[in-house]
């Protein structure tokens, strides 16, 4: 439609149970690929989420599956949703980025983030400090890795991670760009204020989303850095069907839960999401829109099942393509 605004759509297929979809697990590649043939249709990129096991469900790796992808559909984007500073030495990732962004055609974009989740840290037998600790890893980590990407030779020398003229070739070209996931408002958001060229939040309720637009334009003040300069991108699921009554009875939540008429995300006491029939899941992304994120990446519980999909693909995506 024209004159409306644009939002760019990707899809976060499940790399296993995550406790949203059905996973079969003797039928997950033929599951996952068909669910991206349809995708790729629609979607700007593919977005591959980086977690080992919460506990004993059934999981593959993020990089070796985004690097599968990656060769399977050659016309779409690629992205971490988000990598887990905690899993891989910055050095390693950033070799491997610029291998996947040459090969990849400079498709990629670096999701990247702390780490938050303790149990599977332990369980692999990865260290697992405080949070502020955490953070300031992922902060020196980042400067690894952009003068890998940059600097022929590279020289690093921090508190957690040094590099010594380190010849990373062949460097990408284009340099990806560095996604940042956190919300944290004292250290990880001022982490994005200073070196992220996008940002990635979960979903919240409106105003908890405003609270932390609003932290980190504070934090780009503080650094002087232009808040405008931030691409803000936000994960969230969308329940969208015909019905919007069984649009809500998917997502688990009533009509007087859901306040669609006024535009807003429905929520209910566990996390935010987009609900209803078409009409409202537009409604609710143009006002996600107006807030500023231009970068959505969603998921849909039905994973054999496409039509969801589809139908977000046919009535959703025009409206700010």
């Amino acid at each position: 439609m024209a004159g409306s605004p644009r939002i760019e759509f990707g899809y976060n297929p499940p790399s296993g149970d995550r406790g949203k979809e059905t996973i079969r697990p003797r039928e997950y590649l033929g599951d996952l690929q068909q669910a991206l043939d349809v995708a790729t249709q629609g979607f700007s990129s593919i977005w591959v989420s980086d977690h080992l096991n919460y506990a004993a469900e059934w999981r593959l790796e993020c990089w070796t599956l985004l690097s599968w992808i990656a060769s399977r559909y050659p016309d779409v984007g690629l992205s971490t949703i988000v990598m887990s500073n905690s899993f891989r030495h910055p050095s390693l990732v950033a070799k491997m980025a610029a291998s996947l962004q040459v090969l990849s055609g400079g498709r990629f974009t670096l999701g990247y983030g702390a780490g938050w989740h303790e149990g599977e840290h332990k369980a692999f037998g990865f260290d697992y400090p405080r949070a502020g600790e955490r953070v300031d890893r992922l902060e020196e980590a980042i400067q690894v890795i952009r003068a890998l990407w940059t600097d022929s030779p590279a020289s690093f020398s921090g508190r957690f991670y040094s590099i010594d003229e380190a010849h990373a070739e062949p460097r990408p070209d284009p340099v990806p760009k560095i996604m940042i996931g956190g919300a944290g408002e004292k250290k990880t958001l001022r982490v994005v204020a200073k070196y992220a060229d996008w940002w990635n939040d979960v979903a919240r309720p409106l105003p908890a989303l405003q609270h932390k637009l609003d932290v980190l334009r504070a934090h780009c003040d503080d650094v002087g850095r232009d808040f405008n300069t931030i691409r803000k991108t936000l994960s969230i699921g969308t329940f969208i069907n015909k019905s919007h009554s069984r649009a809500l009875e998917q997502a688990g939540l009533s009509n007087q839960d859901g306040k669609t008429s006024t535009g807003r995300p429905l929520y209910n006491s566990d996390t935010t999401v987009v609900a209803g029939d078409p009409s409202a899941v537009r409604d609710q992304y143009h006002e996600l829109r107006e807030m500023g994120f231009d970068l959505i990446v969603t998921y849909f519980v039905d994973f054999q099942d496409l039509t969801q999909m589809k139908l977000f693909m046919d009535e959703v995506i025009p409206e700010f393509s």
